[in-house]
């Protein structure tokens, strides 16, 4: 049988790679044995993001804004000087914004909803010629979306666009998927639960203990578990996956 789960050789491209949820992913695809190459706005933060994970594997990085379809548009062509093909794509890049209901602003609702939902379509819709030169019908190629549990159930938080854009995100999903696989690309999403990062490092701070009494497993989740969801979605034990959402959230959705 063939390894199932061996994604060593393949190459991955990373938005929002430098940190985060986008960060754990990359270092388990370097560790196993995968070439990944990172973005994010921060030129400073990808080279440090690289420097790290280069200890592990091969990982370079290719700074861009991809909440922009002239952003998008000037990495996959930077990437595309690099390599004529692209094994996975992990869409990643995200933001999320507070704000009360009577007062939530139009900006932050473009912003989170540009970036989140908008720059994931054409992302893909740019990166498809690469990921098909990739593909073949035993080994497909993978789009591998970050959405997140609250475009599953109604946040806690007032995070309007937020969880709008992550419910788009796992439609969107499907609606790539069925397109996709007639040219052996899957696509398929990971719903995140609570894990440490910048984005939810404040609500950590300050509701860490009622946060963690709502969750089954009674912790928030770590790189390993990301990490391992994201290796299995890319490799053969997925082969026949596509159009589906991963819940990773320690039970939360899953029990209420």
């Amino acid at each position: 049988m063939e390894p199932l789960f061996d994604i060593s050789g393949r190459r991955a491209f990373i938005s929002g790679g430098s940190r985060g949820i986008g960060l754990m992913i990359a270092r388990g695809f370097v560790e196993a044995g995968a070439r990944v190459i990172i973005s994010s706005r921060n030129a400073e933060a990808c080279e440090e993001a690289v420097a790290g994970l280069s200890e592990f594997g091969e990982a370079s990085a290719l700074p861009a804004d991809v909440s922009t379809v002239e952003g998008i548009n000037d990495v996959v062509n930077r990437l595309a000087a690099e390599t004529d093909s692209l094994d996975i794509l992990v869409n990643n890049a995200g933001a999320v914004w507070a704000g009360a209901f009577e007062e939530y602003p139009e900006a932050a609702w473009d912003k989170v909803m540009d970036l989140n939902l908008k720059s994931l379509f054409f992302m893909t819709q740019a990166v498809a010629p690469m990921l098909k030169a990739a593909a073949t019908s035993d080994r497909p190629a993978r789009v591998i979306n970050i959405a997140s549990i609250d475009g599953l159930h109604v946040p806690a938080f007032e995070t309007y666009p937020y969880g709008a854009s992550k419910a788009g995100v796992i439609h969107l999903t499907r609606q790539l998927a069925k397109h996709l696989a007639p040219h052996h690309v899957n696509v398929n999403a990971i719903a995140p639960g609570l894990f440490p990062s910048k984005m939810t490092e404040y609500i950590i701070d300050q509701y860490e203990d009622s946060l963690l009494r709502g969750i089954p497993r009674g912790s928030a989740g770590t790189a390993e578990d990301i990490a391992g969801t994201a290796i299995y979605l890319s490799a053969r034990a997925s082969n026949y996956v596509t159009g589906q959402t991963v819940v990773v959230d320690g039970g939360l959705t899953g029990t209420l």
